[in-house]
């Protein structure tokens, strides 16, 4: 299983910047659980916690497609450095304006410019992978071997913010988050020599067309999901709590995620015989499944066992969407479909993890679980019309 990773790792530069990458990726799980335990720690609300949360989340989502555009246009090391170098800045002065008590605006203001600035890494990692390789097998095993990467940020990233948020201070995970993500971005950033070229538009401002029929679509099942994701997480939270236990969130989550990990690393491994919009029904099919149980368990240990289970939907779905755009977009416009997709997901995390707020706040974490039922089930529908077809 490990010799097709080992192929497209061995590849020169691949490692150093998928490495660069993962760190870079940190805040993506981070920052989202940070606000909601800082903000709710300081103003004892889930809703006002989740509607911060949320601020974040939809400016990097009207963001996103911009971010992709201009790195396709300009390149990588242009646009990311000095969108890291904003991003730090906005979560500083959010973390400031909570902790001196500001007026609530500032709060909001600075979560936006912190969402609008943080810069698409992970589609920029993809548009690397597709610039390196030329085989469709070793493309898809890389795209694995990210969506794997992305579990790893998400197993690392909830357990490290909700251990030094409740066991040393509220801002520290926002601030590991930061630093992280600045360090990262800069480490990719300065690795030119993988770099794909800027693929700039003629004078007359003619680009390769995007097949809308597909992104589309896959953009929607997208949104469903990040609803999914962000309505699970604040319930997360809101569950550990109930139990006694809000150290436990982080690990829950983390065990979410594991499963996604597994699940990714089988999935790169297999030369698949189907296409990947098979492997996007069903999984998208099994993610809404795996959401039944939880809205009926009130044990620690029973939850995160069926979350481990339910995990193992979640890489292969990605990767079938991830795979398919590749397989699809113009090159040209490589960075910027994936970033389409990517603000699918972070644009339903927001209303997602707004509704899950407001829900725990005056139903408690076992209502709020069916946020994340009725993002999976919409999901599961919307995944069946994904088709490749004409533009």
């Amino acid at each position: 299983m490990l010799d097709s990773y080992g192929r497209v790792l061995r590849r020169p530069g691949a490692f150093a910047f998928s490495a660069a990458g993962l760190v870079a990726r940190l805040p993506i799980s981070m920052v989202g659980l940070g606000i909601v335990l800082l903000v709710e720690d300081r103003t004892g609300s889930y809703g006002l916690a989740g509607t911060v949360s949320a601020t974040f989340v939809l400016a990097e989502a009207a963001f996103a497609v911009l971010h992709g555009r201009w790195v396709d246009h300009f390149g990588q090391f242009r646009v990311l450095p000095v969108a890291i170098s904003v991003f730090g800045a906005g979560l500083a002065l959010m973390m400031l304006a909570v902790e001196q008590g500001w007026a609530r605006p500032w709060t909001y203001v600075f979560a936006a410019v912190a969402g609008a600035a943080l810069p698409q890494v992970g589609a920029s990692v993809r548009t690397r992978w597709s610039h390196l390789l030329e085989e469709s097998g070793e493309k898809q095993t890389a795209f694995a071997l990210e969506a794997v990467l992305d579990e790893v940020v998400f197993v690392v990233g909830p357990v490290v913010v909700t251990l030094l948020a409740t066991s040393w201070h509220p801002v520290a995970g926002l601030t590991t988050a930061l630093v992280t993500g600045v360090v990262g971005t800069f480490a990719f950033a300065l690795q030119r020599s993988t770099e794909p070229p800027a693929r700039r538009t003629s004078p007359a401002g003619e680009r390769p067309p995007m097949p809308w029929r597909l992104v589309l679509p896959l953009a929607l099942v997208c949104l469903t999901l990040g609803a999914l994701f962000g309505a699970a997480e604040v319930t997360t939270v809101a569950f550990a709590e109930e139990q006694g236990r809000r150290w436990v969130a982080g690990w829950l989550l983390a065990a979410w995620s594991f499963g996604s990990l597994v699940a990714g690393l089988v999935t790169g491994a297999i030369a698949w015989r189907s296409g990947p919009e098979h492997r996007l029904r069903w999984g998208s099919a099994a993610m809404a499944l795996a959401m039944a149980p939880l809205p009926f368990i009130g044990s620690v240990p029973v939850m995160a066992v069926v979350l481990l289970v339910g995990g193992l939907s979640i890489a292969p779905t990605l990767i079938g969407t991830m795979t398919m755009v590749e397989q699809h977009v113009p090159s040209g416009r490589l960075t910027e479909g994936m970033a389409i997709l990517h603000t699918g997901i972070v644009a339903g995390v927001a209303p997602g993890a707004s509704v899950a707020g407001l829900v725990v706040d005056h139903s408690g974490a076992s209502a709020a679980y069916v946020v994340a039922l009725a993002g999976g089930v919409l999901g599961a529908l919307v995944a069946q019309t994904a088709r490749p077809g004409p533009t």
